[in-house]
């Protein structure tokens, strides 16, 4: 399902010009460069999908490589039930702008997206589906891409249990969707209810905390220097014993992404509301690497 989703879109597009143009209302002074973003956990095909704010910040920021880590399209909700509003066919008409403006998009698949592991090393639509990756930053560092789900015990041992915490993941999710349209009303600005209340949790904490160290030993086991991934929906930039960890977080509750300048250095950013493009917070900017 979800590879035909994938090769089905863009047909719709091919009527298109070469270079679809962006709204009138898009200032290009204001579109962002870097030499690298990465993202993952947007869950297309879900209602909990900030898709407006996803495909706002791919307009408004642009790069040489684009990593897609996993969890983009949601084939677990998709076999449950079709959702797919047009919010969510523009995130895709915006990486297809990309690939079609001379951006490399490599797609590393996730656990909600594994049907598409039946096609890593092929590329659809121009988008480079790969298992993992090795990415190079710009000041000689070596980092591995990945979704991390294979660091999960739960997935690796009790999947049932995974089908079931989704479920009530969805449900935590559309209450957090309620609470910020109250929020809205009375002139409050976004805030993930979701999300405080999983780092209140001490078996939640506890969770993130082994998953963190589970994936830095790993690439120090190959030799990295860090490692960049998704899956917990939290997004961070940290040491752990020498190998940088970092996580790009999600587009359903924190709407975050990696990015990586012409110098190498990693920040965290976190996009406002779409009508807020201007506002773009550093993570942890003490925690951030300097360039060589």
């Amino acid at each position: 399902m979800i590879a035909s989703l994938l090769t089905a879109l863009p047909g719709t597009m091919k009527k298109a010009p070469a270079e679809p143009a962006r709204p009138a209302s898009l200032a290009l002074s204001r579109v962002r460069r870097y030499r690298t973003i990465f993202i993952s956990d947007t869950h297309l095909g879900t209602r909990g999908c900030k898709a407006e704010r996803l495909a706002d910040f791919l307009a408004h920021n642009d790069c040489d490589t684009l990593y897609l880590i996993g969890d983009i399209i949601d084939g677990w909700a998709l076999t449950r039930g079709w959702y797919w509003p047009d919010a969510h066919t523009e995130v895709i008409s915006e990486i297809l702008r990309k690939v079609e403006s001379g951006t490399r998009v490599i797609y590393v698949p996730g656990n909600h997206d594994e049907a598409l592991r039946d096609y890593t090393g092929l590329s659809l639509a121009g988008v480079e589906l790969k298992p993992e990756f090795v990415h190079h930053t710009a000041d000689g560092k070596q980092f591995l891409v990945i979704h991390g789900d294979q660091f999960d015990g739960i997935l690796a041992y009790a999947k049932w249990l995974a089908y079931l915490g989704d479920r009530a993941y969805e449900f935590a999710i559309s209450l957090n969707n309620v609470f910020n349209a109250c929020r809205r009303m009375m002139g409050m600005r976004y805030w993930s209810l979701s999300a405080y209340l999983k780092f209140k949790v001490k078996n939640a904490a506890k969770f993130i905390g082994n998953f963190e160290e589970a994936l830095a030993r790993e690439a120090r086991a190959r030799g990295m220097d860090g490692v960049i991934c998704g899956h917990i929906h939290h997004a961070e930039v940290k040491d752990i014993g020498g190998i940088l960890y970092c996580n790009d977080g999600d587009w359903v509750e924190s709407c975050t992404a990696l990015t990586e300048d012409a110098m190498g250095r990693l920040r965290v950013v976190i996009w406002a509301d779409p009508v807020e493009v201007e506002t773009v917070r550093v993570y942890a900017p003490s925690l951030l690497p300097e360039a060589a």
